[in-house]
């Protein structure tokens, strides 16, 4: 956990129910929790537990009518500029090239291009697609898809990123070299990130907390800190105290 940080976000008693066909579907159960600034998160749980939901939530892309959500000290009421969102596909226009998918939320910003491309550049090159400014994403593998669907989301600085499996589609090698990429990015920018996984392995690899769902409705069955050291290589994986701490998080899962 991040020492001497103020929360940036704060989720207190959230519950959510969707209607179906007959009965409410409830999703999430009173929950509560932090998170502090500077702070990487990982969220974990079964299948159709309401992690999504909750990311969902958090980007003010769903109603919450039960709760509270606090993000930078004010009500959490709908989409807010400060928040970052990735999802397990890149979501990227084909038509834009690689330079045109970051940019497009400092154009909805009405930044001047000049500036929106100086700022568009700088990501590319901390996201390693240094020579693919002018690449379609016809011509880019999935890693690379989702290093601009990073950059995108980042190049506004938000506040908070908020990542849904956002490796989930890739191959398992893939998957590992962009979870080291992203804890490269996350080092040189800082942001706030809550990440939704269902790899124990890479939650525990990236993560400084791992907040493991119960069920649903989802409850929050552990907040774990995760007391490895940084930086962190491959090879953490194989410590003792890696596998003490998977063993903590299977148990929390499998009750």
């Amino acid at each position: 956990m991040i020492e001497n940080k103020e929360a940036i976000l704060q989720v207190k008693n959230l519950s959510a129910v969707f209607q179906n066909n007959e009965d409410g579907l409830h999703v999430l159960d009173q929950l509560s929790f932090e998170i502090n600034e500077g702070e990487f998160v990982c969220l974990i749980g079964p299948s159709g537990s309401g992690k999504s939901t909750l990311l969902r939530i958090l980007a003010g892309l769903l109603p919450y009518p039960n709760g509270d959500i606090n993000l930078n000290g004010r009500k959490l009421t709908g989409p807010r500029s400060g928040v970052g969102m990735v999802f397990q596909q890149a979501n990227l226009m084909d038509w834009r090239t690689v330079m045109e998918n970051i940019i497009l939320p400092l154009e909805i910003k009405g930044l001047p291009e000049a500036e929106a491309i100086l700022d568009a550049q700088e990501l590319i090159n901390l996201v390693g697609l240094q020579g693919f400014e002018d690449a379609l994403p016809q011509e880019l593998s999935g890693g690379m898809a989702q290093r601009v669907a990073i950059a995108r989301a980042l190049v506004h600085h938000p506040k908070l990123l908020l990542l849904d499996e956002p490796f989930g589609a890739l191959d398992a090698i893939t998957r590992e070299r962009m979870g080291s990429e992203l804890l490269r990015i996350w080092g040189a920018r800082r942001s706030t990130v809550l990440m939704v996984t269902h790899d124990m392995s890479e939650a525990l690899f990236l993560a400084d907390r791992v907040i493991v769902f119960s069920e649903r409705p989802a409850k929050i069955a552990l907040d774990l800190a995760v007391s490895l050291a940084r930086p962190r290589d491959e090879q953490i994986r194989y410590t003792p105290e890696f596998g003490d701490l998977a063993l903590q998080l299977r148990e929390a899962i499998t009750g």
